[in-house]
């Protein structure tokens, strides 16, 4: 069976980045370099796909940006030492195979998305994200499984339930109440995972949510009265885009391991 490996390239670089102690900046981003295409080789063979791609950010401005200008205003850029090494680190990736993706105007987490549901609606095989952040999670709710390649562990359905306690569906839901700080999105000021996952326990959904926020007669129903316009901005900026110009065919993201 056909199996597409959509791997989330930054976040594999920088956790790979952050891991390091080295004080000097050039030799921490060479480390860096050296060790996450060590992770990229290994994640390819533990996972021997048909179908392959890494994604990373294009950098600069998106379509959240358009809806949101504070959007990832107080997020940090990844070190400049990195950066200067990533094109070096992409040219190394297409050596081993692997395509590299970055779309401009979109995240890479959109990249991601985008590629998965294709695949998934077009009925071609088995999808795994690797090493997904929370909010790329909600693709388990369309068959996709999550490989966290740093813990070795699978995360499905059951796994979204006991971590989040709701359904992967629900996730885009849960984000939108909770905020982030990091990336500018407001969410619902006081509301955590533990009370986010709480409302869409008892109201199925943010829009049964937003519904029952008419009678909680208590300060968590006046905050999401009062702040239901940056919800709404939240639910819009936490959507993950599924229809970006990806500018590649499924062909061209075959995937055949390299010597």
């Amino acid at each position: 069976m056909a199996k597409l490996l959509a791997i989330d390239g930054l976040r594999i670089v920088r956790r790979v980045y952050e891991a390091n102690t080295e004080a000097d900046p050039e030799q921490r981003a060479d480390d860096a370099v050296r060790h996450a295409l060590s992770s990229f080789r290994k994640l390819l063979s533990v996972q021997q796909p048909t179908h392959a791609f890494a994604a990373f950010d294009a950098g600069g401005h998106t379509w959240r940006h358009d809806i949101h200008p504070a959007y990832r205003a107080g997020h940090a850029p990844p070190p400049a030492d990195l950066v200067a090494r990533l094109l070096d680190l992409h040219a190394q990736l297409q050596a081993l195979g692997l395509a590299v993706l970055g779309v401009p105007g979109v995240s890479g987490d959109d990249v991601i998305a985008t590629a998965v549901m294709r695949w998934l609606d077009e009925g071609r095989g088995e999808a795994v994200v690797a090493p997904g952040d929370k909010d790329l999670h909600v693709l388990v709710a369309h068959g996709a499984l999550i490989w966290d390649h740093f813990k070795g562990e699978w995360h499905d359905r059951a796994w979204v339930e006991e971590k989040y306690g709701i359904a992967p569906e629900l996730l885009p839901d849960l984000l939108a109440l909770v905020g982030d700080k990091a990336d500018g999105v407001p969410g619902v000021s006081k509301v955590g995972m533990k009370t986010g996952a709480r409302l869409l326990q008892s109201y199925g959904s943010l829009d049964g949510v937003l519904q029952g926020a008419g009678i909680l007669m208590n300060p968590l129903g006046e905050r999401l009265r009062k702040e239901r316009d940056m919800l709404e901005l939240s639910r819009r900026l936490v959507a993950l885009k599924t229809d970006a110009t990806l500018g590649v065919s499924w062909k061209m993201l075959a995937f055949a391991a390299r010597p």
